[in-house]
C-alpha cells in the first residue's frame, strides 16, 4: 500500500507580518506612533511619507504621515500569536485574499498582550498585515530571471484559513 504524502513545495509558511500606523499628519504624533510599534514589536519601525500634496489636510510631498515596521522569521510568528490574541483569535472571512495574504486591525494597540498603557503614547489604532508563502515564491522577487508562480501553487483563500486554524487555533467568521 502506498502512503499518499503532501509535497514539500506545498508546505505553507510565514513570511512577514506588517505593522502600520497611517496618521495623516507629521510632527509629535509620527514619534509618539514609532514608540508604540517599538513597545510592540520590540523593532524599529521606519516612517512612510506622503506620495502626493494634499493641500486640504495641509499634507505636503514627501512629508511623513505614517509608521511602519515589518517583521520577519519566529519574532513574526510570536507576535502574530499575541495579535490574534488580541482579536479573540476570530478573523472575519472577507480579510482573505486569493494570493495568501490577509489584513485585519486594532483599535486600540493597549489590547495586544504585554503592551501597557503609556500616558505620554496614549491609545492608538493599528493596521497588521500578514503575508503567507510556499517554498518557490523567490521567483517572484528574484532581480534575474523573474517568473509568475503558476495557478496550482499560489495560496488559495481556504488554504490560507485552513493553514490558520491548524497553526494559531484561529475561527474564521
Amino acid at each position: 500500500m502506498s502512503q499518499v504524502t503532501e509535497s514539500p513545495m506545498k508546505k505553507i509558511s510565514l513570511e512577514k507580518v506588517v505593522l502600520n500606523m497611517g496618521l495623516g499628519k507629521s510632527g509629535d504624533v509620527i514619534n509618539i506612533a514609532q514608540k508604540a510599534l517599538e513597545q510592540i514589536s520590540g523593532k524599529k519601525p521606519s516612517t512612510r511619507n506622503a506620495k502626493a500634496a494634499y493641500r486640504d489636510w495641509g499634507v505636503r510631498k514627501g512629508e511623513p504621515i505614517g509608521v511602519a515596521v515589518t517583521i520577519r522569521g519566529d519574532d513574526a510568528v510570536a507576535l502574530l500569536k499575541r495579535l490574534l490574541e488580541a482579536k479573540g483569535n476570530t478573523i472575519n472571512g472577507r480579510s482573505f485574499d486569493n494570493f495568501g495574504n490577509f489584513s485585519f486591525g486594532i483599535n486600540e494597540h493597549i489590547d495586544i498582550p504585554d503592551v501597557k498603557y503609556d500616558p505620554q503614547i496614549g491609545i492608538l489604532g493599528l493596521g497588521i498585515s500578514i503575508t503567507l508563502t510556499r517554498p518557490g515564491y523567490g521567483i517572484r522577487t528574484r532581480s534575474k530571471h523573474k517568473a509568475r508562480v503558476g495557478k496550482t501553487h499560489v495560496i488559495k483563500s481556504q488554504e490560507a484559513k485552513d493553514y490558520l486554524a491548524k497553526e494559531f487555533g484561529v475561527t474564521v467568521t
